[in-house]
């Protein structure tokens, strides 16, 4: 999934990191993306190394 889709308010999980749990999309700023994860707390990830996958979003698409 591109990282340019990722909007505030949508939820992600991390694949490569499942222990992170549900994570809300909190901002983006090109490839730089803040999410607040339901275990970890504040992530700051680099949208274009680390994939997020789209759980849900605020449209309803899942």
């Amino acid at each position: 999934m591109s990282h340019h889709i990722l909007e505030p308010g949508m939820f992600v999980k991390c694949p490569a990191n499942p222990d992170w749990g549900l994570g809300q999309v909190q901002s983006r700023v090109g490839e730089i993306v803040t999410v607040n994860f339901t275990e970890t707390g504040k992530q700051v990830v680099n949208a274009a190394m680390i994939h997020l996958e789209v759980v849900w979003a605020l449209d309803g698409d899942h």
